[in-house]
């Protein structure tokens, strides 16, 4: 332990401590930009400068180490101006329009140019060349707003193990590009889209979908129909002020019915056919020990990965849809059946806490008869701008429920939005098929919990299931690397691009690397989605009702020729360039 004074105040931090963490622990503020805990320690952007007694010059406090009786001032009238200097520096090549800006209000650069009143730009000079990137299905890429901060390539680069962008070229010429300069749709990108929940600034943002939803809603002809996705109830509070991880389930089917949705369905209904699909096809696997181990395909992210990456082991994965491609189909057929709706005057809209949804419900393989499973993808983001949009008071919403007949869904189908979720509701309804008896404990605990990858051996029945979860492409880049060798002995993975899961997808509401260093956004969200699933009266996909009467009246068994033909589908190698 070193002893410190921080602006008079003296602390006793661990040796190797920095001196913004040593802040931190003694509740001082000292601000940031490029600086994300464990993803982008730099000390590129200087905003986090401070004054140490004895030395020259000012210390960058995110990546200076704390000494044994160092006196450090945080506030004082030279290192003020110099943060003040340095944002000035950094606002004269900037793109300053803030109010058309999708940013604006949850900016970084924005709010400490108001809290060091940085009212005027005096450095006037040459500006960086302007770019748009719009050409991929969801990340537009904006380097007029770039502030070469780096921290959407830590989140590439380190926790994804992707490095789709980088720092090209040097000095004032530096810019973040792409391998020849192409579009993020011609290169490794996998749309995950944490490059946006580490942007600071508005460089980065998904692809704008809600103007052809607004139309379609305008339609008279058009018969609109919205889903939402588990991860999106537990975080779109968040958008209006709410604390972190609350459920507004209720609220939020209040608000889209506001909007004018013909009908408000819930993804969750989605989950529990994908577990019967899966699940059916993991026990046809383990009977045949074929292509074991198999892999889930929810996520659309992780899919473009392993085509791009690992062709080799495509036949591992699981060759259902995810979860809001199947409801898509069964509302397009099944529903409309029995509506006596023709297919081509509904228009589905998906509610996702996802950016590589946009990307894959354009796939050609996510169609039936030419007719797209899903029509748009937005958002939680993009469906709280659109609450807005409409003068509703979110806050002063009474609750309401999904609609009839297809919004009933179980708390297996809830827990899909956390890592490990499909694998646990998997887990719940494979095990109870193969016996035919009831768990007495239906948590799967072992598959919960931070770590990148988690492993565990389940019994089912006389049989022993080694299963893994992986989240985070780096982590999932271990899995891989380690069935491609031959030394796994898994029969059973699940794969999530995002770290944490959905609930920490790229569409999801962004927080402030300050709120990232004090609160556990991730523990919050996660800890409301085992809450739901505890509280739901279903809590194994089987046992579903409405799950039971599309299947006598329409699907015929799971895993079945019909089912197969709307519920699956195939995966196939890509070029990771296309240049």
């Amino acid at each position: 332990m070193v002893h410190v004074k921080i602006d008079q105040k003296e602390i006793e931090v661990p040796e190797g401590t920095t001196i913004l963490e040593a802040a931190r622990m003694a509740g001082i503020d000292i601000p940031t930009l490029c600086f994300l805990k464990d993803i982008n320690e730099i000390g590129d952007c200087r905003i986090c400068i401070t004054k140490v007694d004895g030395r020259r010059g000012f210390a960058t406090s995110c990546i200076t180490k704390v000494e044994d009786g160092m006196v450090i001032h945080t506030n004082s009238p030279d290192v003020i101006e110099g943060r003040k200097m340095i944002l000035d520096l950094i606002l004269s090549n900037h793109n300053r329009e803030c109010l058309t800006c999708t940013r604006n209000g949850n900016c970084e650069l924005q709010n400490l140019a108001h809290k060091y009143n940085v009212t005027e730009i005096s450095y006037q000079g040459e500006r960086s060349p302007e770019k748009i990137d719009d050409l991929s299905p969801a990340i537009v890429r904006d380097s007029s707003k770039c502030i070469l901060c780096r921290r959407c390539i830590g989140a590439c680069k380190n926790v994804q193990k992707i490095g789709a962008i980088d720092t090209l070229q040097r000095g004032f010429s530096s810019k973040i590009g792409t391998v020849g300069e192409h579009s993020l749709k011609d290169v490794n990108c996998t749309y995950c889209g944490q490059c946006i929940e580490a942007c600071p600034v508005g460089a980065l943002k998904e692809k704008e979908s809600s103007d052809i939803v607004w139309e379609k809603l305008q339609d008279e002809d058009t018969y609109v129909i919205v889903q939402t996705a588990p991860a999106v109830r537990v975080a779109l509070g968040e958008e209006f002020g709410l604390p972190i991880g609350t459920n507004v389930a209720g609220k939020m089917v209040n608000a889209l019915k506001r909007l004018g949705f013909n009908r408000v369905f819930d993804t969750n209904t989605g989950a529990d056919f994908t577990i019967m699909e899966e699940g059916t096809e993991l026990i046809h696997r383990l009977q045949e020990q074929d292509h074991l181990p198999m892999i889930t395909s929810c996520c659309p992210g992780w899919v473009r990965y392993i085509e791009g990456n690992y062709p080799d082991l495509l036949p591992h994965l699981s060759t259902c849809k995810s979860p809001h491609q199947m409801f898509g189909a069964l509302l397009k057929t099944y529903y409309a059946e029995k509506n006596k709706i023709d297919p081509k005057d509904i228009f589905v809209v998906s509610v996702m806490p996802c950016i590589a949804k946009k990307y894959e419900r354009q796939r050609e393989e996510m169609k039936e008869n030419g007719i797209d499973d899903v029509d748009a993808v937005i958002t939680t983001r993009e469906l709280a701008r659109m609450i807005k949009q409409a003068n509703i008071e979110f806050v002063e919403l009474e609750e309401e429920g999904f609609d009839d007949p297809m919004g009933e869904a179980s708390g297996a189908g809830a827990i899909f939005g956390v890592t490990g979720g499909v694998m646990e509701a998997a887990l719940r309804s494979v095990s109870e098929l193969v016996t035919g008896k009831e768990l007495e404990k239906i948590e799967f605990e072992e598959v919960r919990g931070k770590n990148g990858i988690k492993e565990a051996t389940i019994q089912i029945g006389d049989q022993n299931l080694k299963v893994a979860v992986a989240h985070g492409l780096g982590n999932a880049q271990t899995i891989m690397n380690q069935i491609q060798e031959g030394k796994s002995d898994y029969q059973f993975v699940e794969i999530m691009a995002c770290p944490g899961g959905c609930v920490m997808g790229g569409g999801q509401p962004i927080k402030t690397a300050k709120i990232q260093s004090t609160i556990d956004v991730r523990a919050k969200r996660t800890e409301s989605m085992y809450t739901i699933d505890e509280k739901s009266v279903i809590r194994k996909s089987h046992e579903n009702p409405v799950l039971k009467r599309i299947y006598q009246e329409y699907l015929g068994e799971p895993g079945g020729e019909k089912a197969h033909h709307l519920l699956h589908t195939h995966y196939s190698a890509k070029e990771k360039y296309q240049i």
